[in-house]
């Protein structure tokens, strides 16, 4: 059944002015036009899926000899349209008003960018769109599938004490931080799990979930869970390096905290759907406390003393060299 609010969701239509303000973040522009520039060659036929304001399709123009640019939301069109018109090579860029997860090119195409992506691969529609591409796309073109940008995306997670107190007012709500800058509310108290690698190219499913345990190495209270999100723009194999960008964190409160100490593990499990709303992964969250770990350090003096009680010739005959 149709979800009656899917044509709300950000997914399917992004408000003009987030994109100009897209324009503004260097790190995905810097990021996207060095791996566009290194993936389309001269001569080459491009797809976009999801223009927005055409940014993507212009860089890929520079070098391409045809671009196919798709965008469902008319006045994003319009945009794209009168700013492309002001740029170089924007005349090589055709424009079309269609759904991406229908719109096949009229010929094969070498490069695909699309940049539905959100953190968690949850909102955009992302995975949904491609995994669509590629079935129609080899049903009626054949092998071998285009390159496409982002290549892969990369998902951690990772325990936090974090601080909701906002001049006084608490409030545990979802937060949203700039990976490239320090982030003063949040305390790591583990480090980000890999739960998911996801290259765009090769099959894959469209759940991401875990099932996991991670160790804890701070003390601290417990309160929230970081997701991230890398995404491999390219991946050059002359240089065996990738362009990456990291789309920002999120960070989800826990309904309830818990005392942590360094040593504990904590199990962590989820489940859901690419391209569904935030609160999916919120609806199928469990965190627990499952076990505190002895130091090794404990365990091999435990060990030592359980030996020395039974050998005691042993040990008093023992050097150390």
């Amino acid at each position: 059944m149709k979800n009656k609010y899917e044509s709300l969701e950000l997914g399917q239509f992004i408000p003009l002015h987030y994109h100009h303000n897209m324009l503004n973040d260097t790190a995905r522009m810097q990021g996207f036009k060095e791996a566009i520039d290194l993936l389309v060659k001269p001569g080459t036929k491009v797809l976009e899926l999801g223009g927005g304001t055409g940014v993507q399709s212009f860089f890929a123009a520079q070098k391409a000899q045809k671009v196919y640019c798709v965008e469902r939301n008319p006045e994003l069109i319009n945009a794209a349209r009168n700013l492309l018109a002001q740029n170089q090579n924007g005349g090589k860029v055709e424009l079309i008003q269609a759904d991406a997860m229908h719109y096949l090119p009229p010929e094969p195409v070498d490069v695909v960018i699309c940049e539905m992506l959100h953190t968690g691969l949850l909102r955009e529609k992302q995975m949904p769109v491609i995994d669509s591409f590629k079935q129609r796309y080899l049903k009626k073109f054949g092998e071998p599938l285009p390159v496409f940008v982002p290549e892969a995306s990369i998902q951690a997670i990772q325990p936090l004490e974090h601080d909701f107190h906002f001049s006084g007012f608490y409030a545990p709500t979802i937060q949203f931080q700039n990976p490239y800058v320090i982030q003063e509310r949040s305390k790591g108290l583990g480090d980000p799990e890999v739960f998911q690698m996801l290259a765009y190219a090769e099959p894959y499913s469209q759940t991401c979930q875990w099932d996991g345990e991670i160790l804890i190495t701070e003390d601290g209270q417990l309160n929230a869970l970081r997701l991230i999100t890398k995404n491999l723009l390219a991946i050059n194999v002359t240089t065996c390096s990738t362009i990456d960008w990291h789309t920002q964190y999120i960070v989800f409160p826990l309904p309830e905290s818990m005392q942590v100490s360094k040593g504990d593990q904590i199990a962590i499990r989820f489940s859901y759907q690419g391209g569904a709303p935030l609160n999916a992964l919120t609806d199928s969250l469990q965190v627990r406390l499952i076990s505190k770990q002895t130091p090794v350090l404990e365990l091999a003096l435990e060990a030592l003393n359980q030996s020395a009680e039974s050998q005691p010739e042993v040990v008093e005959n023992a050097g150390v060299r």
